[in-house]
């Protein structure tokens, strides 16, 4: 699985969560032998994504991990306004 199945579970996922799917950017960055998969919504969902405690945000996180790690790689999530 590469890098760009991941993201495109990420955009799958967050899609069904916020209220703007339109707005959803996911980009791809490299830093310190990582790769880190950045999402971008719209100022109203970012709620929406971290979810009530950080839950939902973790949940993700949690999958993107399992994904990278049967993968062989180390990549992380990180959300951004």
């Amino acid at each position: 699985m590469s890098v760009e199945k991941i993201k495109s579970m990420v955009h799958d996922l967050a899609a069904m969560l916020v209220d703007e799917p339109g707005k959803i950017t996911i980009i791809e960055e490299e830093r310190n032998n990582a790769i880190i998969v950045v999402i971008s919504v719209a100022k109203d969902d970012v709620g929406k994504i971290i979810g009530k405690n950080g839950q939902t945000a973790k949940a993700l996180r949690a999958l993107v991990n399992a994904v990278s790690t049967r993968m062989g790689e180390k990549v992380l999530l990180e959300i951004r306004e």
